[in-house]
């Protein structure tokens, strides 16, 4: 999946809650967060711990460089995401991921943080975007007008 843009889908929102899988994509390329335009992101503290976990993870595979990792990081690090305390979700992500059957409750942490900011969540996880389709409102990167 490509961070290109796509006229025929749009998303009004303002404000949009990323997670890991799209802040690792937009990362690695130079001007991959540009299809976010001016509206606002935020994120649980988790995400910047997943996002270099998945950077290391691309580069022990050998699918990017040391150095390639290091600029993604460096990109992820200097953009404008609002950060909440995952431990002001924990509580909310828990009750998610029981309702939903999940073993574990970080991805439900972005459907928390969502919810309570009532904006829609971005992922490439196709996974968590089927799963959480009546909960929140799930966008990926290319629905992004």
């Amino acid at each position: 999946m490509s961070f290109e843009r796509s006229g025929s889908r749009a998303s009004g929102a303002e404000s949009l809650v990323i997670d890991a899988s799209v802040a690792v994509k937009a990362s690695l390329v130079e001007d991959g967060f540009d299809v976010f335009g001016r509206r606002s992101l935020s994120a649980p503290t988790l995400m910047w711990s997943e996002a270099a976990a998945g950077l290391r993870q691309l580069q022990w595979r050998g699918d990017i460089s040391v150095d390639e990792a290091d600029l993604a990081l460096s990109r992820l690090l200097t953009i404008a995401v609002e950060p909440h305390p995952s431990s002001d979700l924990v509580a909310d992500a828990l009750a998610i991921a029981r309702q939903l059957g999940w073993a574990k409750t970080y991805d439900a942490e972005y459907v928390a943080l969502a919810r309570r900011l009532d904006i829609p969540l971005v992922t490439l996880d196709a996974r968590l975007r089927l799963g959480v389709s009546g909960l929140v409102s799930v966008l990926g990167p290319t629905e992004i007008t």
